[in-house]
């Protein structure tokens, strides 16, 4: 009887690493950790995921001395799978990290994406195009699939040099093509994720694992990078907040106006609309593009290691093969026991390490905005890489840091009457006939009103290394009369980085109206989706109707 293979997985601390064991487990198989140099002569098969900096990952290689093996295990001709930075390491370079040198196994250079013609990150559910026949038996991708790619530097495609060689598939982003997997000998590789891409991401993977994956160095002709077609969809994502009741249970639960009590008057209970772990999975199984969790609950009175969310996060990975995102307590938390402080960034890898891709800041993200604008008032430099948002790019890439905004409507009658704030005209008059108003943000759940807008905390936030806006909007919250067409059009006007469309979706309409108006990247609903008024199948079968590409579930 054949023994059976021994599948190691690389990690050098990239962040969420346990999906892609889920996903290897889902699979049938196991995977085995390399902790030592001594792992690689063990290893039949190797995967090697990676998030975050080009440079961080090539230094956290050498400072465990895995360069040299990892190389040397290259050369023996066994297979080796690389993924999203796990990818880009392998070529030359990157201008991410100008003097820190790849490995060279592809020839190339990473570049920076153009954020001038389009958002950046690149984020969200894109084709991978194959752009040659090869006579091996390729990886299991391509055809009108779609894949989860989140990275803000990749590798340009150009059908020239030697990338007949190496290049399996290439994807259209705006008016950029990129390398979207590579195929040399036994390396494959994978700009995007597809232990985040379902069952499309699934069958990649699967290949990898279950066949020989060697091309034949016969050399064919590639498809011009004209010939690439756009592919990216607009992303749909079902949101989840999540509390403990009364009774000490986490719930799924939904505000209106923020309010999540049946009765707040009468002192009603939480809105119970299901356990968070089931929900999660039945909106994966409809085809939600990702899903988030909104922790609302504080848990001051537990060791952070013990927080519930942590475990919802474990168990929701195993069964849920897109993106998760958790929001909330995203900051520096000291233990109940005053012994052990937890920076937000070790907050956010536990995170990571649970099943998390990416984590949301809210009222810090407000405090750190005010702080940044404080520092350009006193002429000092408005970034010194000690916030939240500034640590947790630094070490797992700007792709990681979510900001969500709570503001609420403030009317006035001229912008003359807040100097000192954004005003935009409204289509949504005040009570007294305002045609103009700014946007407040808060702090605390909305509780709590700063002295701030949107405009600037949204602009401070992505100097500081953000990566993607969630826009809330406190008036619509529940209301189910559509999204703040006017705060998301100001928004996605003033920055570069990715924008969520949240709060107000009552019905498909609202939808694509949102992205016809705003051009927005993603759309998110909770109460509506919770309470099946809204399916999301409805909602993605209305956007490709009306013109909007959107993931089919295979």
């Amino acid at each position: 009887m054949e023994a059976p293979q021994k599948l190691y997985l690389l990690d050098y601390g990239a962040g969420n690493v346990r999906s892609l064991v889920n996903a290897v487990e889902k699979l049938g198989h196991t995977i085995t950790h390399i902790d030592t140099v001594e792992d690689f002569a063990r290893a039949d098969k190797i995967i090697f995921p990676g998030v975050g900096a080009f440079g961080y990952a090539m230094q956290a290689l050498r400072n465990k001395g895995f360069v040299e093996p990892l190389l040397a295990y290259i050369a023996s001709g066994r297979p080796l799978m690389g993924i999203c930075v796990g990818m880009q390491v392998l070529f030359e370079g990157s201008d991410e990290s100008p003097d820190e040198p790849g490995l060279g196994v592809f020839e190339g250079r990473v570049e920076r994406i153009d954020s001038s013609t389009k958002t950046v990150p690149h984020m969200g559910w894109n084709a991978a195009h194959v752009v040659g026949a090869h006579t091996t038996q390729g990886p299991d991708m391509g055809g009108d699939r779609r894949y989860y790619f989140v990275h803000s530097y990749a590798v340009p495609y150009t059908a020239c040099g030697r990338q007949q060689e190496f290049v399996h598939t290439a994807t259209r982003y705006g008016d950029e093509v990129v390398v979207s997997s590579a195929w040399q000998k036994n390396v494959f590789a994978t700009q995007f994720h597809p232990e985040k891409s379902g069952a499309a991401g699934l069958s990649a993977l699967q290949s990898f694992i279950e066949r020989d994956l060697v091309r034949s160095s016969d050399l064919v002709e590639i498809s011009a990078p004209a010939t690439i077609e756009a592919a990216l969809t607009k992303r749909v994502i079902a949101c989840l907040d999540v509390r403990a009741n009364d009774q000490g249970d986490l719930v799924v639960t939904k505000g209106d106006q923020y309010d999540v009590r049946e009765n707040s008057e009468a002192g009603g209970d939480v809105r119970n609309l299901g356990k968070p772990v089931d929900l999660a999975k039945r909106y994966f199984e409809e085809g939600a593009d990702e899903i988030t969790f909104l922790n609302i609950t504080s848990f001051r009175n537990m060791p952070f290691a013990d927080t519930p969310m942590l475990d919802v996060l474990r168990q929701a990975s195993r069964c849920i093969f897109v993106p998760l995102t958790i929001g909330g307590g995203v900051r520096d938390i000291t233990d109940p026991d005053g012994q052990h402080v937890w920076p937000a960034v070790e907050v956010a890898g536990e995170y990571f390490r649970s099943g998390a891709d990416k984590v949301s800041i809210g009222s810090d993200a407000v405090y750190a905005a005010e702080t940044y604008w404080q520092r350009v008032a006193d002429g000092v430099p408005p970034t010194d890489g000690t916030t939240a948002i500034e640590q947790i790019a630094s070490r797992y890439g700007q792709q990681a840091v979510v900001i969500s905004v709570d503001p609420r409507r403030v009317y006035v009658r001229s912008p003359s009457d807040a100097p000192s704030h954004h005003v935009i005209a409204t289509s949504t008059p005040g009570p007294q006939g305002e045609a103009f108003c700014w946007y407040q943000c808060t702090v605390k759940g909305g509780r709590e009103p700063r002295d701030i807008d949107v405009r600037q905390l949204v602009t401070a936030c992505e100097a500081l290394g953000a990566g993607e806006v969630l826009l809330n909007c406190m008036d619509r919250d529940g209301t189910n009369s559509g999204y703040e067409t006017d705060l998301v059009a100001d928004t996605k006007a003033a920055v570069t980085i990715p924008v969520i469309a949240s709060s107000g979706a009552g019905r498909v309409e609202h939808f694509s109206d949102i992205v016809d108006r705003t051009d927005v990247d993603a759309v998110l609903a909770a109460g509506i989706f919770h309470r099946r008024e809204v399916p999301i199948a409805d909602v993605k079968r209305h956007m490709a109707e009306h013109g909007i590409p959107t993931r089919t579930v295979e």
